[in-house]
């Protein structure tokens, strides 16, 4: 959850208040291996239903079946400083046959959907329209984060670890997400550990910055599908089940360089892709999942990611 703030803010059925808060608006100028990029950050405030937004002008609703169809502008004075998400297409292995995989899960409504959000929700100037590449395309370097979907089933190619060691060594940043219980768990780790032999992940305690930098949670966020969510509201599952293994406790790891600074970011036992993606299907979930877990905690994760 995000903490509660004194501020009081009305909420209709389908809309959260415009609350414009000019309150420690920084400028960062980053410099992220062979990237450049100004950021200027517009921090938000949170309120009664879990998010207050810093909006231009516009207010924070659902929308039933809402896709993206207007892409929006970016600023033409400064059109190479912008966000650009960034999904990785991988392999899926193990027997589980053909290239490409659980690496299209969520796509394209969920990468639209986070990409409209951030642009929403921060002055960050973010581009309208996200991309997919492979792990070994030379035009992963210009892109400072990078996401992957699933990784359960995900095996790299040589070529393909080589490629992502060079990008996380140069500064790059890998997201994580959208899997569950042990054996998925055992699988990206083998993976991931084919890339740094000697950098294990560890989980990252609440009191970090990324859990804060922009929201205030005060919980490690877990968001279930929308059909796990639907089916286990009156009992509180928020959790998808797998054979063997408890899944009932979120974890967030992470993978770190030699001066400290997060390279990996590791949702396990949560569903944030699926929070951004499926938010104008039902308004309960897009209230209780959407707007109270998966941006806030996806916002951050970006902002960190952008600012070290």
């Amino acid at each position: 959850m995000i903490r509660m703030r004194s501020h009081h803010l009305s909420m209709s059925s389908f809309t959260l208040t415009t609350y414009l808060a000019r309150l420690n608006q920084s400028i960062w100028t980053v410099l992220i291996g062979n990237w450049r990029l100004t950021i200027t950050l517009l921090l938000v405030v949170t309120t009664i239903a879990g998010l207050a937004v810093a909006q231009r002008g516009r207010g924070y609703r659902w929308d039933r079946g809402r896709s993206i169809k207007l892409p929006w502008e970016v600023d033409r004075d400064v059109p190479k400083d912008v966000f650009t998400f960034v999904r990785v297409e991988y392999s899926s292995g193990g027997g589980y046959g053909r290239r490409g995989g659980g690496c299209w899960t969520d796509y394209p409504d969920s990468d639209s959907n986070f990409s409209l959000r951030l642009h929403q929700l921060t002055s960050l100037q973010v581009n309208p329209k996200p991309i997919v590449l492979s792990l070994t395309d030379p035009a992963l370097l210009d892109y400072p984060f990078i996401y992957i979907v699933e990784p359960g089933r995900l095996y790299f190619y040589d070529e393909e670890v080589v490629a992502l060691r060079n990008y996380l060594n140069k500064g790059g940043f890998l997201m994580v997400d959208d899997f569950w219980g042990e054996r998925e768990w055992q699988n990206f780790r083998r993976q991931i550990r084919r890339v740094f032999p000697n950098r294990e992940p560890e989980e990252v305690p609440l009191s970090h910055k990324i859990f804060h930098c922009v929201y205030d949670l005060d919980e490690k966020p877990q968001v279930p599908s929308i059909d796990v969510a639907w089916g286990g509201r009156s009992r509180g599952i928020t959790w998808e089940w797998r054979p063997e293994s408890d899944t009932s406790t979120p974890h967030y790891k992470a993978i770190k360089d030699d001066d400290g600074r997060i390279m990996v970011f590791i949702c396990h036992n949560t569903d944030l892709g699926d929070g951004w993606e499926r938010e104008g299907e039902q308004e309960w979930y897009f209230k209780e999942f959407s707007v109270k877990k998966a941006y806030p905690m996806g916002i951050n994760i970006v902002t960190y990611a952008m600012t070290h």
